[in-house]
Formats: structure tokens, sequence, C-alpha cells
């Protein structure tokens, strides 16, 4: 993909953004990235291809890629009753449970039943307050008031839940008995040469000279520079926007059936196919239009920071956009829309 005439500069101007980093993929490659701008608007660190963003919750889709890979090992299953694998938590039950039970697939499209609680999930307070996952599901931090369990019947309804995601966090850690980051860099990170990115906790321990700092609507800098959200499969990822890129390059060659970390064609096909009757989701990604003109996408909004993954896996193409702004209004709205409507489709 190219982008059309734009001058992203001004547009950054424009809309206070510090920084931007654009990566592209043309006929099944990355064919390039582009950055502009300061990590920081407080000193001279310029964005570059090793530049990391928080991309909030894009992180799902590397959840998504991390459940098939698992499900192609034979690790997890999408249609298992969830809580036939789930040890230190289960899903509670109740009238919303008596006909179906929640499954892998209903978790990552967002049809579990569960609906998150009013004001929850919001970024970390403290370093030294840092919830469990099961602290989380049974209601007993701030970020999570109320106990989750299912609230309307099982693929009834769609509602976008961190919580049904940190769900999957403790599924994978009971089954693997190994914490969700080692997990993803097993079997993701390091296959994939992913050497630019971090999941919290382990964000937390590295240096951070390539660091994006957030930034608010204003231009100015965030309290602590680097938000971090405790919930590593809904919102943990911090990545360049060329390791983003891999990442949607991985799922484009597994639907090829040649996946470099051995994820199978046909549960390749169930990411990208509409789960349950909701044309928009997939499994980990949302969904739009058909057959060869089919478009999965991820948008990711936090304190500080705005991105959006789109891919058209058919054609082979799309792109990563990442900035370190919060502008106040939906990515498409913003400069963010800018450059995807810029973009050759």
């Amino acid at each position: 993909m190219k982008l059309i005439e734009i001058n992203l500069k001004q547009r950054m101007e424009h809309y206070k953004v510090n920084g931007l980093s654009i990566a592209l993929i043309e006929d099944g490659q990355i064919s390039g990235t582009e950055n502009y701008g300061l990590l920081d608007r407080e000193n001279n660190r310029q964005v570059n291809e090793n530049s990391i963003f928080s991309v909030c919750s894009v992180t799902k889709f590397l959840t998504g890629m991390t459940a098939v890979k698992l499900v192609s090992e034979g690790i997890l299953n999408l249609d298992e009753d969830v809580n036939e694998r789930l040890l230190t938590w289960k899903v509670p039950e109740n009238e919303y449970t008596i006909n179906k039970n929640v499954t892998l697939r209903n978790l990552l499209s967002h049809q579990s039943g569960i609906k998150d609680p009013e004001g929850s999930f919001s970024e970390l307070h403290s370093m030294t307050d840092i919830p469990s996952v099961v602290e989380l599901l049974e209601g007993k931090t701030s970020y999570c008031e109320m106990p989750i369990a299912p609230q309307y019947e099982i693929e009834s309804e769609f509602h976008y839940s961190d919580a049904g995601y940190c769900i999957i966090q403790l599924l994978i850690e009971d089954v693997t008995k190994k914490p969700f980051d080692q997990v993803v860099n097993e079997y993701i990170f390091k296959p994939l040469d992913m050497r630019n990115s971090h999941l919290h906790p382990t964000m937390l321990e590295v240096e951070k000279k390539n660091f994006a700092s957030g930034h608010h609507k204003n231009g100015d800098l965030v309290d602590g520079k680097y938000p971090v959200y405790p919930y590593q499969t809904a919102s943990g990822l911090w990545a360049s926007s060329f390791d983003l890129a891999t990442l949607v390059l991985e799922l484009m060659n597994a639907l090829k059936g040649e996946s470099n970390i051995g994820i199978s064609q046909s549960i390749a096909n169930e990411m990208i196919t509409p789960q349950k009757g909701k044309n928009w989701a997939g499994l980990g990604v949302f969904l739009e239009g058909t057959e060869k003109g089919l478009k999965i996408s991820s948008m990711g909004w936090g304190v500080g920071f705005q991105c959006m993954m789109f891919a058209f896996p058919h054609l082979e193409k799309g792109a990563v956009i990442m900035t370190n702004a919060e502008l106040g209004v939906h990515q498409l709205e913003g400069i963010i829309g800018e450059i995807y409507r810029s973009l050759k489709q």
C-alpha cells in the first residue's frame, strides 16, 4: 500500500500529534515503514522503525493469533467448555449458561454473554497495585468492582469485553502452566523475530529509550508517560509498527498454508470467518466485506495513544498506523482516518 499525497507533518501539527509510525504491506511483504516526529515532546528522541508504541486493544489481535496457534497445536479447542480446562477460576454457572457453555470461540468473538462493568478496566493506578487476573474476575479490585459472569444467553448478543479476554489469559496460563507473556514470547515473538514487542509485565522491566510517551489531545505528556494496562490479553501489548505488521503478515501466510509458526490453514480461516451470525465478528479481529475484498481490522485507544491495524488478507496488503496521541475522537475522525483514506486500496 502507498500513501497518496498528504502532508503528514502538517496534519500532525494540526492534530497536535507528536509521533507517528506507519508500516505498509504490499504483495504479501512489508514494503516499508514511514516514521515522523518525536517519541516525547520534552526531548529530541525521533520516531524510527524500532520505536515502540502502546497498541492498546489491538493486543486482542495478538491474543487471537496466540490462541489459534495453541489450537493448531492441539493445546486448546475453540469449541470446548472453557470450564473444563480452567483451574484457578471458573465461569460462574447461572440461568444464562443452562443451554450453552462458554467456549474460547465465544470469548474471542465477544459473544460469551459477558459484559464489562461500567467504568472498569482502566490503566494501572500504581506499580504496587497490580491486580491478578483472578482478583479482577472475582470483582475484588478497583479495576473491576463486580464479579464477572454471563449476563446474557451465550451467543445471543455481541458485547465487546476486556473481561472475556482476561478469561482467555487465565485459560492459556492454566493449560500451559506458564505466564501468558512467556507463552507469547515462546510461540509468537521469538519465532517471528518480533524483538520490539513487549507485554506487561515485561515492558516494565526494559529500558524505555525506544518507547513512545503518551500525549493528550493538546499535545501535553500524560502522567507517567507510559500508561500500563495490566490486562495482557486485552490491552497489554507495546510494539513497533514493523512488528505488528509482521504479525499481520503471519496471518496472511497461514491463510495460504505457509505459516512460519505452525498455524494451520483451516484454523487461520476461522479467524477471518464471521462468528455465530455476526458478520463483523471474527476471532480477535473485526471483519468487513466478503471474499477477495474482505478487510480485517483492529483499533486501539487508550491514555495517550491511538492506533489501527487493517489488512485485506486475500489481496495481501494492509497497514499499521500508530500514534502517541489521544485525540479524544474516534480513530477514523482524526489523523489515523486521514491516513487510512489516503492509502490506495
